[in-house]
């Protein structure tokens, strides 16, 4: 058993130092350059297709879509800009083609904030379907209006004709929280008719990680009754279709800091389902996907709130909704990280606001305060063991008197348990202190995968505590460290070379592991060693000092 145990230790380790280097991260291709600022530009030709519109009950798939467009169109670009955010949409469609986040700089180089855009394509494309007809609004070009530019309560307003089909795209735009309410009324239908509103596709990244920025790229979708889950894009075929069933409360685009979604406001009708499909893949990364929202027109009208901004926590939560869990942590270990993790999330943004540090100390802090809080329970569990071990003599005499009557034998194993105040499940009371950081650890490591508040964030020779350590000081002080506290722990302990191997190893594994993880891990994690580094010194002393007296 033992050397089955050790070989699958040595095997891990071997895959986990290996596995870079047989399989290389691509290089992230080329960010296509922003758009042109200017008021007005060209759009894209009117007879480009759009996408082609789902079956819904009651519907038929039309022989092809209606425009009263001509051939090939210049349309114009309108620009919104509130206290956070420049909109730029497009007369062709009445949709955002690109939304500037003006508090966030690009870090891929770029000079400028970030951009939510993906390569030429709108964010969203809109879509009238009912019993007999599909109307594609990106083939209409509609006449825009401005309002309330004076008062700082904006909105835009396009208005625009399809045969006997009027629609109207209403924009409210929020000064302070990247919300714009939007209102679409369609006039001249009859029967059920449904609104569809395509997601983006994908966005260009602009972060110093690239290939991490892509590797995140996900749809998620809130359920009315049920938790949030969300679809990575590289866990879909290309051509591969998901639906989501409704009643829907909210539908995100994500990319790993920034997200676009559409939220059911307080009060109107949830979203009536949503259908998700695997984009081409072009490389190893999957870049592309494809989410369809379907909204039921009400009397010609629906309703939803556009969000287009930062993953920021704190913002997320204010608006309700459940909205901070738009980036559902832990796959199938969704139930156990996420309260974890927003536990985590909420203790950290308390300790920087209370302590007004950067990031980078308030991980120092969270770090050592974790070690200080467990040291009543590690005390508890060494002095468990402790008592375990002086009556281990005990334990084996009566294994051995009573070797051949089982039943007598556990009679009297908890009779000696019961005497020195223990029980058969005090041995695993030892193990409880080891485990305690490891939800934490595993929580931190999920939040820094998509929390904006450590984007960019220097700390030390760190220039951003998000990314991997460029110099690898971190994860080798942490493996350092590791081992340092295991040496420690071993001593005065009977010998175990079971043990003693693992004190190689998991050192070993943990620092490969945390090489290409964001820095504030290591951080966090090599502070927690440092910190328990006193308390195992004394428990060793006190275990020799037990050790002599017995």
């Amino acid at each position: 058993m033992e050397k089955r145990f050790l070989l699958a230790l040595l095997l891990t380790g071997v895959v986990v130092v290996f596995t870079p280097a047989l399989f290389p991260r691509r290089a992230a291709p080329p960010s296509i350059p922003r758009a042109d600022s200017a008021e007005r530009t060209s759009a894209p030709s009117a007879g480009q297709e759009g996408r082609t519109a789902p079956n819904l009950p009651g519907t038929v798939s039309p022989p092809g879509m209606r425009t009263n467009a001509p051939a090939a169109v210049s349309a114009d670009t309108i620009v919104v800009r509130t206290t956070t955010s420049t909109y730029s949409f497009t007369t062709l469609g009445a949709v955002p083609l690109v939304v500037q986040v003006d508090s966030y700089p690009a870090l891929n180089g770029q000079r400028g904030p970030v951009a939510l855009r993906h390569g030429h394509e709108p964010l969203l494309r809109f879509r009238v379907v009912t019993a007999g007809d599909t109307i594609a609004l990106d083939r209409i070009v509609f006449a825009p209006a401005k309002e309330g530019a004076q008062s700082g309560s904006e909105s835009l307003t396009f208005s625009g004709t399809n045969g006997g089909v009027s629609v109207s795209v209403r924009y409210e735009f929020a000064q302070d929280n990247y919300l714009a309410r939007t209102n679409v009324e369609v006039t001249g239908v009859t029967g059920p008719a449904f609104l569809l509103v395509d997601l983006p596709s994908g966005f260009d990244t602009q972060e110093a990680d690239t290939a991490g920025d892509m590797r995140l790229l996900a749809y998620a979708v809130k359920p009315a009754t049920r938790s949030a889950r969300g679809t990575a894009f590289a866990s879909l075929d290309s051509g591969e279709r998901k639906l989501e069933p409704g009643p829907l409360s909210w539908v995100v685009a994500k990319s790993k800091y920034f997200l676009v979604a559409l939220l059911v406001p307080e009060g109107a009708r949830p979203f009536a389902e949503a259908r998700l499909e695997g984009g081409a893949r072009t490389r190893k990364i999957a870049t592309n996907g494809s989410a369809t929202v379907v909204i039921s027109l009400e009397n010609g009208r629906a309703t939803f709130e556009l969000y287009a901004g930062p993953q920021s926590w704190e913002r997320l939560q204010k608006l309700g909704r459940e909205f901070e869990t738009a980036n559902p942590y832990g796959g199938w270990l969704q139930p156990v990280v996420q309260p974890f993790s927003t536990i985590v999330m909420r203790v950290l943004l308390w300790m920087k606001k209370v302590l007004r540090f950067d990031y980078g100390w308030v991980l120092v802090i969270f770090g050592v305060a974790v070690r200080l809080l467990m040291w009543p329970l590690n005390q508890s569990a060494m002095r468990t063991s402790l008592r375990m071990q002086r009556i281990q003599p005990e334990l084996m005499e009566v294994q051995k008197k009573y070797k051949n009557d089982p039943q007598k034998q556990q009679q009297e194993i908890m009779r000696v348990y019961k005497e020195h105040g223990m029980s058969p499940f005090s041995a695993f009371s030892g193990c409880l202190p080891a485990l305690i950081p490891m939800p934490v650890l595993m929580a931190l490591f999920f939040v820094f995968q998509n929390t904006i508040e450590f984007r960019g964030v220097p700390f030390l020779w760190l220039h951003d505590i998000s990314l991997h350590d460029p110099y690898y000081i971190l994860p080798i002080v942490m493996g350092v460290s590791m081992f340092v506290l295991s040496w420690i722990g071993m001593r005065n302990m009977p010998p175990n070379p079971q043990s003693k191997y693992i004190s190689y190893l998991l050192p070993v594994m943990l620092t490969v592991f945390l090489l290409q993880s964001a820095a504030g891990l290591s951080l966090y994690y090599t502070v927690q060693n440092i910190a328990a580094l006193p308390q195992q010194w004394l428990i060793a002393n006190e275990r020799a000092k037990s050790k002599r007296a017995t």
